[in-house]
């Protein structure tokens, strides 16, 4: 717990402030955390998707393009694909909630008794003596009641429920941009280099989704980071084998 410092004309103020500085209590956190997941799962799956195909058809041929046309197509069906999960997904959650919301206000329009009631006995169950349980349910249902009955009941917020375009877009725009990386590296490189350079670039990319995932996420840095790769580099290793399988069978 930090102290808020005195205002200007109102010295010794110095109210408790709940939580510490690097604590995520600020408001709008699930609608953030749904664009990073989206985003970053986006971003990774663009960069191994394309970087895949474009490993397998180059390592199939040296001819551009037959490169370019499997890239470009894996990209826009790529983000198409993206973008209608992660709406379909979103929009199932978003769903719920609203259902939730509008079901816990119809309970509080026509039994209030019996929800304050239950709103006591919920932090009563968290450890509050029966007065004090009462009090707060009291306070707080005079103040907002839905939200406290959200909030202890199921752990939600009204302002917070999800959007599913929004999730769709982030997905889409973050497919894409991830996806650019490898078919350019793919195209731009000279042929004796080119799988060997896409390698280390899509690679290089996916440490580096991974590691900042972990940091904004508040989970281990070094094991997310790790997982990433080691899946890049095992759908990249897959595929080249495949392209070269198939590319020694053509010339055969």
């Amino acid at each position: 717990m930090t102290i808020e410092p005195s205002e200007p004309g109102r010295p010794g103020t110095g109210r408790p402030v709940v939580g510490h500085a690097d604590e995520p209590h600020t408001e709008g956190l699930a609608e953030r955390l749904n664009w990073l997941r989206a985003g970053v799962l986006g971003a990774n799956d663009g960069i191994v998707s394309v970087a895949a195909v474009g490993v397998g058809v180059a390592a199939a041929t040296a001819q551009t393009g037959p490169i370019l046309t499997a890239g470009l197509a894996a990209l826009v069906g790529g983000a198409i694909s993206m973008a209608l999960g992660e709406y379909v997904s979103v929009s199932s959650q978003s769903d719920s909630q609203k259902a939730l919301i509008a079901k816990e206000k119809a309970e509080l329009a026509e039994m209030p008794e019996e929800e304050l009631a239950e709103l006591a006995e919920l932090y009563e169950a968290k450890g509050l003596s029966p007065g004090t349980a009462r009090q707060v349910a009291v306070e707080l249902t005079e103040h907002d009641a839905l939200s406290a009955h959200l909030d202890a009941e199921l752990g939600i917020d009204e302002d917070e429920v999800v959007s599913a375009w929004n999730a769709a877009l982030a997905s889409a725009v973050a497919f894409t941009l991830g996806a650019l990386l490898p078919l350019a590296t793919v195209l731009l490189v000279p042929e004796p280099w080119r799988v060997a350079v896409t390698f280390a670039v899509v690679l290089a990319a996916l440490a580096g989704t991974g590691w900042m995932a972990a940091w904004i996420g508040g989970a281990p840095r070094v094991r997310a980071t790790a997982r990433v790769v080691a899946g890049g580099a095992l759908a990249l290793g897959a595929t080249f084998a495949v392209g070269s399988l198939l590319g020694t069978t053509a010339m055969g």
